[in-house]
């Protein structure tokens, strides 16, 4: 079958199928950028960190905290790497899908059994890409030290009393 025999009706109903899935390449480039971003800051927070360390310091708590910070920025950003990882097989995954969904439609093609293979293998990478996201948020909340906020707080309020008393 040569590819201008196809009719009109047969390539319009191949583009609608195939185009279903597009709209999840979207989602999983929206995210891609989302989590490079987020990569990014990473790394520019971490070569910070690392140029302080580098500086001659007597203070060993600050320094004990730029390393413990540093470690975080480390396992954050192997989760960023992993998530970006995930959604780059997603999109692989669903551009297959699309692919084989046209060319199935198309040509006639038997291939419904690897483009849902691929689309279910496209959204378990999303859905594990999903839970690096949360859990890397996650861990970015965790080494704030909202102990030093709590200390800010009270020093603010006694101040205060002070003034009031006087």
């Amino acid at each position: 079958m040569s590819i201008w025999s196809i009719d009109a009706q047969t390539v319009t109903h191949s583009i609608q199928l195939a185009v279903a899935p597009v709209f999840f390449l979207t989602a999983v480039a929206g995210m891609i950028g989302s989590v490079a971003g987020r990569l990014a800051r990473i790394i520019d927070r971490a070569r910070k960190l690392e140029e302080a360390l580098r500086m001659p310091s007597e203070d060993h708590e600050l320094i004990a905290r730029n390393l413990t910070e540093l470690h975080f920025l480390r396992e954050r950003g192997r989760l960023a790497n992993v998530a970006i990882g995930l959604l780059t097989l997603c999109g692989v995954c669903i551009g297959l899908t699309i692919v084989l969904l046209f060319v199935g439609e198309a040509y006639g093609v038997s291939g419904q059994r690897y483009a849902v293979l691929s689309f279910l293998v496209g959204v378990v990478a999303f859905v594990s890409a999903l839970c690096c996201f949360l859990w890397e948020t996650i861990m970015a909340t965790r080494i704030l030290d909202f102990h030093m906020l709590s200390q800010a707080k009270a020093a603010v309020r006694h101040v205060d009393y002070e003034v009031k008393s006087e």
